[in-house]
C-alpha cells in the first residue's frame, strides 16, 4: 500500500508549552482513530526549530554545518506521520482531519 507523508506546518516562534489540554487531547484522538484504522505506520513530533542543525555540500566538496535550518521560513515542520493509505483521497482525508486536530496547515505528500 502507497505511504503518504502528513506534515504539520508551525510558526517559527511556537512554544508547545503554550499547548492546551483541548489540543492534545484531539491529536491523542486522531492517533487512536488511525491506529484503530491500521494506516499509522510511524508518528513523530521534532523539536523546536532552533534546535536544528543543517549540513551543506560545497562546490569544493567539503561540508559545511551550521545552526538553523536549511531553509529560512516563517514555518517548519512540527510533527509527522508516515500513513498507509489506498491511494491521495484517502490520505488527504486523514490530512484535513490533522490539520482540524492540529490547528495548523498540514502537507499531505506521498513517498517515492
Amino acid at each position: 500500500m502507497p505511504q503518504y507523508l502528513v506534515a504539520i506546518h508551525l510558526p517559527d516562534d511556537y512554544d508547545p508549552c503554550k499547548e492546551d489540554e483541548a489540543l492534545r487531547h484531539d491529536i491523542d484522538l486522531l492517533n487512536e482513530e488511525m491506529v484503530a484504522a491500521g494506516i499509522r505506520t510511524f508518528v513523530g513530533g521534532l523539536q523546536p526549530v532552533s534546535t536544528a542543525m543543517s549540513v551543506r555540500r560545497k562546490p569544493d566538496g567539503k561540508l559545511l554545518v551550521t545552526d538553523g535550518p536549511y531553509i529560512e521560513t516563517k514555518e517548519h515542520i512540527g510533527g509527522f506521520w508516515v500513513l498507509e493509505a489506498a491511494d491521495m483521497q484517502e490520505a488527504l482525508a486523514w490530512g484535513r482531519k490533522a490539520a482540524i486536530a492540529c490547528r495548523a496547515p498540514v502537507e499531505v505528500r506521498p513517498f517515492h
